[in-house]
């Protein structure tokens, strides 16, 4: 959407709650986190990759993780579109799918697996996930039996 002129917002409150939309930290993002962290899962926040920077980056075992805004990446069970500016809120999000995809598949060719959690799906749910990717490819957390007699 570089180059592309932003809408006047349909009324001063909508101006006022867009401008104060956060970027990072949002309480998805601090709820996964929290709960990973509680299974003892250590991850990076923000890092660049490329030319991308997953939410959280789960390094040695090579996990990309993005917290998805229902609304910012249309979620396809409660994503919604504005009424107001239709037109160019429908190329805005678009534009957001869009490049979603694409970073997905450059961080998949580089050898990542990318886990998308969406604001909507439960914390601890989406937290077993990433955890259940982590595991393997770090050997943590798996229970070895071994005979002691």
């Amino acid at each position: 959407m570089v180059g592309v002129d932003r809408p006047v917002a349909s009324s001063e409150v909508v101006r006022v709650q867009m401008s104060r939309q956060r970027r990072d930290a949002t309480a998805p993002e601090m709820a996964l986190r929290r709960a990973l962290h509680a299974r003892g899962v250590r991850f990076r926040v923000q890092l660049r990759i490329g030319r991308t920077r997953p939410d959280l980056v789960l390094t040695r075992a090579r996990v990309a993780v993005f917290v998805m805004g229902d609304f910012w990446h249309s979620c396809p069970r409660h994503g919604t579109r504005p009424k107001a500016n239709r037109d160019w809120w429908a190329a805005k999000l678009d534009a957001n799918s869009e490049r979603d995809h694409r970073q997905r598949a450059a961080l998949e060719r580089e050898g990542w697996h990318v886990e998308w959690v969406w604001e909507c799906d439960d914390s601890d749910d989406a937290a077993d996930r990433v955890v259940a990717l982590w595991r393997p490819r770090t050997g943590r957390g798996t229970v070895t039996v071994t005979d002691t007699d």
